[in-house]
């Protein structure tokens, strides 16, 4: 997917615990705060993993090993469709609906414990195949909104801390990620 193409938010979830799945919304608009996140949502807050996203077919791959999951089990914010989010380099803006934008700040991370999403569905492929951002304007988001790439990013964030990235490009050098 190039900058300036379009895909879609297939589902908004959202959570109060971490390491739990996330609820869908449905089809209300929710608010997204410029550097928080969703205001209830419990991955929100001032650091670099504001927000979540995870594509659907990620979550299409895992029903075909068997497991019985939906939008938001593995604890994502956004359930995406038709973009290779593995595919965007960090620094990555991405707008959603009319006035969300986002930067990529992280790309998978490390589980230090088998969480509840572990538990429940017997995987967890969301520290592998999720990534993380950074809300730089808030505003509205719903399912069905369209996302796009505004800025193709350079391999790097300003909001990353270095030792959070090291720590997965470690984990992925040493292949458990």
């Amino acid at each position: 997917m190039q900058q300036g193409t379009t895909a879609r938010i297939r589902s908004v979830n959202v959570s109060v615990n971490k390491g739990t799945r996330k609820t869908p919304v449905g089809e209300q608009a929710v608010v997204v705060k410029e550097q928080w996140g969703f205001a209830d949502d419990a991955h929100a807050g001032s650091w670099h993993r504001q927000v979540s996203f995870l594509a659907q077919e990620s979550i299409e791959r895992a029903r075909e090993m068997g497991l019985d999951v939906k939008e938001g089990d593995f604890g994502e914010n956004f359930t995406t469709e038709g973009i290779d989010l593995l595919a965007l380099p960090l620094g990555t803006q991405l707008r959603i609906g009319r006035d969300v934008l986002c930067e990529i700040s992280q790309i998978g991370k490390v589980c230090h414990t088998r969480c509840a999403i572990y538990h429940l569905a017997g995987d967890c492929i969301f520290p592998r195949e999720g990534i993380f951002a950074v809300v730089l304007n808030g505003g509205e988001v719903r399912r069905g909104d369209d996302l796009e790439i505004v800025k193709l990013g350079d391999g790097t964030c300003e909001f990353s801390p270095k030792d959070a990235i090291e720590e997965v490009e470690a984990a992925r050098a040493a292949g458990t990620l």
